[in-house]
């Protein structure tokens, strides 16, 4: 029996919209101890490498020969079959977005005469709100419809520049403020070769991060006013519409203006930069805090800050002039030196922006025009660019930052941030990336509490060798991001935010392949993330030993279908790749005392390519039993039956097949489950795999061979098959292949579970059947060809569909 110590969690999640009272979503978790304990179910240590298989068919190759490569990648999101058509990519929400061409749409307006009307983006309603019609009738107009004498941007973009409009979306106000601090970043987002004077067709361009790859969006600009003013984010400058075409592409890319209420100021931060996201609670902070603060400056990360709203009342105001459930953006940490008569220093010191940029600003100690400036020389005071405008931006003590603001959100710039020509003294991270999907049936787990389901998610195992230069305990810093992709966008088909986290376990060998149920079951984690929460990203920072660590990124519930993006962060470099094993026949030829042969004949006058070759069995792989009183007398009638079938030539077609083996498998008490027979397909498929010579018949050695393979595929069947439904489930499946001998990748997997499971994700004894005959017919076709075990082999198209088909 195993025990288990169970805690409970309280998470609560507030988004600020701004402009009213934040949303509250209070969820109490309950986490099982995941240290370990005895039990009586074993698991399956699933061994295996990590190369890839290529089939190269047809003419005219790259390498010289006549053959083109075709290379299946790592496992990432659900495989595609190449040259079939996604269904996927044409359900992309973004599709139609990212392949709008900007420079093909200005050459069109410009030989037409026209100016630009987006039709992925219609000036329309339905293009600001997608939940209600809009509270007052909006106008949509171009810039020059709105003053006389429109600029893109005047005089350089500044933190200024941004102010709020109607819709509740500060903390992209916030996010954009912090953006312009970084003009190198800032012209990525917004490219500044754009205008309204040369070659001005009503055309502009804005570039975003989205879930991995930079994407351009292009819009047209026109903007939703009311009475000829802009309604939503605009500049200080009333002839200044850089920020109102930014927010117009942003509501682009997630569908519509409403979907920008509420949200993260770092997931905006993300979106302009690549970077990966941090979250801290200032009332629980991290002794070295303001340390990770100032290598975040150093390292230009973008910050946000905020204070937890009061349900009760808008964006109240407290008498030290800050602004609760409000976004504030960080635009400046440093020492800064302090010198008096009696003692001198430094000071750690903050500088805060609110986006209203209005007087609203900080009353205490350092703010405008306070005393203790008197303290710091005016040499200094120039170069910090200090000023006592009422401009929203304010300095204060880190002491008093953390004891005013609750929430801190880091933004760490990706390695592809900054360019080797302007680190500037910047130091860099180094990142990996991984994209992938939560399957359900497949690879959707859920959390550690469901331990039955939880070592089919997606396993990335992350090796850690150097310690940070300035740690004294020789350890390793480890920032990691999963996101969630498209969730924002999909509001309006009713998809909200999915409930995510991800659990980091040490690994003693880093050779190590996949992790079975008896690993989770028997260690413990060394780290998680922060928790599991419903945001578009959840991150974590880590300080660990250098060693090979295993990352499980999940959804809380397991069976919940979702596309993520897995991102790590080191100081030094880590080596990262998915956990996986190759596809093929479990074997190993260092024990011969454990090796026996299971012939597979191969018939000389078949194509090469067709051949069925020797397969071998080794430990782990499930032998066949001997045979019980039961199984030799119904051995002795499928004799007596295939020889009166058979006739003289003593060979059977797959009609004969199926009666001769349903006689014996539906008969009373021969399967301890409910089964029907085997279909006429499934015995096609077992006589294709000894008829290499494609007579269609199969002969009494080749039966017999068939007869071992179905009493040890049954015997396996009946161990999963623990309710004695005659199903198993898709989480079964791949623990039951295992067993009957099949090494399976992640890929393969994914696809055997589409084409063999039911609608509700069982596997029927017949289906399991047909599956594992088909896998070891289509692995020993593969590795006849394959004579040096390289995982390549070379089809010409006859043998190739002959291959697939007759199987």
């Amino acid at each position: 029996m195993s025990y288990t110590t169970r805690t409970t969690r309280t998470v609560r999640t507030f988004y600020s919209d701004g402009r009213g009272p934040p949303k509250v979503e209070t969820k109490t978790y309950t986490y099982g101890d995941d240290s370990g304990g005895s039990s009586v179910n074993g698991g399956f240590n699933i061994g295996g490498g990590g190369r890839r298989f290529q089939i190269r068919v047809g003419g005219g190759g790259q390498d010289g020969s006549d053959q083109p490569n075709y290379s299946a990648p790592a496992f990432s999101q659900r495989p595609q079959v190449i040259g079939r058509a996604s269904r996927k990519e044409k359900k992309d929400p973004f599709s139609g977005v990212i392949n709008q061409s900007y420079d093909e749409i200005k050459r069109r307006c410009q030989e037409e005469g026209c100016l630009f009307e987006d039709p992925e983006f219609e000036a329309e309603d339905s293009s600001i709100f997608f939940s209600r019609a809009p509270p007052r009738p909006f106008e949509w107009k171009r810039p020059h419809e709105i003053c006389d004498n429109p600029v893109f941007i005047a005089d350089g973009a500044s933190r200024f520049d941004v102010q709020q409009g109607e819709l509740g979306d500060c903390w992209l106000l916030a996010a954009i403020a912090s953006l312009t601090v970084n003009q190198r970043l800032f012209a990525k987002v917004v490219p500044p070769d754009q205008s309204f004077e040369d070659g001005y067709c009503g055309l502009f361009r804005f570039h975003f991060w989205r879930q991995g790859e930079w994407v351009e969006v292009v819009v047209d600009d026109r903007l939703p006013t009311y009475y000829g003013q802009l309604t939503f984010m605009h500049s200080v400058d009333k002839n200044e519409f850089w920020s109102a075409l930014l927010e117009k592409a942003y509501a682009k890319l997630e569908g519509s203006y409403e979907s920008l209420k509420g949200g993260s100021t770092c997931e905006a931060m993300v979106d302009f930069t690549g970077g990966v996201s941090e979250f801290f609670d200032l009332r629980k902070a991290p002794p070295n805090l303001f340390s990770i603060m100032l290598k975040a400056s150093q390292r230009g990360s973008l910050m946000g800050c905020s204070i937890d709203a009061d349900p009760n009342q808008l964006e109240a105001r407290l008498s030290n002039g800050l602004v609760m459930g409000h976004a504030y953006s960080i635009t400046s940490v440093l020492l800064m030196d302090i010198e008096t008569p009696s003692m001198s220093g430094k000071i750690p010191m903050v500088r805060v922006r609110n986006p209203w940029g209005n007087e609203a600003e900080w009353k205490g100690r350092w703010s405008d025009q306070s005393r203790e400036w008197s303290l710091i020389p005016d040499s200094q005071k120039e170069s910090m660019g200090l000023t006592f405008d009422d401009d929203g931006e304010f300095w204060m003590s880190f002491d008093d930052f953390s004891k005013n603001f609750e929430k801190l959100e880091i933004c760490n710039l990706g390695p592809d941030s900054l360019e080797e020509d302007e680190l500037d003294g910047k130091k860099r991270w180094e990142g990996h990336t991984e994209n992938g999907e939560w399957i359900p049936r497949v690879n959707a787990g859920g959390c550690r509490n469901y331990l039955d389901t939880f070592w089919t998610n997606p396993q990335y195992r992350v090796t850690l060798t150097d310690p940070d230069d300035d740690d004294d305990d020789d350890l390793c810093t480890m920032l990691v991001g999963v996101l969630q992709k498209d969730r924002r966008k999909k509001r309006k088909e009713g998809l909200d935010m999915l409930t995510i986290g991800y659990v980091i376990y040490k690994l003693g060998d880093e050779n190590h392949g996949p992790l079975d149920v008896k690993f989770f079951k028997y260690n413990a984690s060394c780290a998680k993330s922060p928790s599991f929460i419903n945001l578009r990203e959840v991150c974590g920072r880590h300080k660990l030993s250098p060693g090979t660590y295993v990352i499980i990124p999940s959804t809380f519930e397991p069976h919940q279908n979702g596309d993520y993006l897995l991102r790590i962060f080191t100081e030094k470099a880590n080596e990262t790749n998915e956990l996986d094993e190759e596809t093929g026949i479990i074997e190993e030829q260092q024990n011969a005392d454990y090796t026996r042969r299971i012939l597979v004949p191969t018939v000389a006058s078949a194509p090469p390519s067709v051949g069925r070759q020797e397969v071998k069995k080794v430990p782990g792989y499930r032998e066949i039993p001997p045979p019980t009183d039961e199984e030799q007398e119904q051995e002795q009638a499928l004799k007596a039956s295939f020889r009166r079938v058979a006739g003289d030539d003593m060979e059977i077609d797959a009609y004969e097949l199926r009666d001769i083996l349903n006689a014996v498998f539906t008969k009373e008490g021969s399967v301890e489950f409910v089964f029907d027979g085997f279909s006429l397909d499934t015995t096609r498929s077992m006589v294709a795999m000894h008829d290499g010579d494609l007579s269609g018949k199969l002969g009494f050695d080749e039966f017999k061979v068939l007869w071992a393979d179905l009493r040890r595929w049954k015997g396996v069947f009946k161990e999963y098959d623990r309710d004695r439904s005659g199903n198993l489930s898709s989480y079964e499946l791949r623990s039951a292949l295992h067993a009957s001998g099949f090494r399976l990748s992640n890929r393969t997997f994914s696809a055997l579970v589409m084409r063999y499971s039911s609608k509700n994700g069982n596997i029927e004894f017949g289906d399991f059947i047909l599956c594992a005959i088909r896998m070891k017919t289509m692995l020993a076709s593969f590795r006849n060809i394959d004579v040096d075990n390289s995982g390549h082999a070379a089809f010409d198209v006859d043998t190739f569909i002959q291959t697939v088909m007759y199987s």
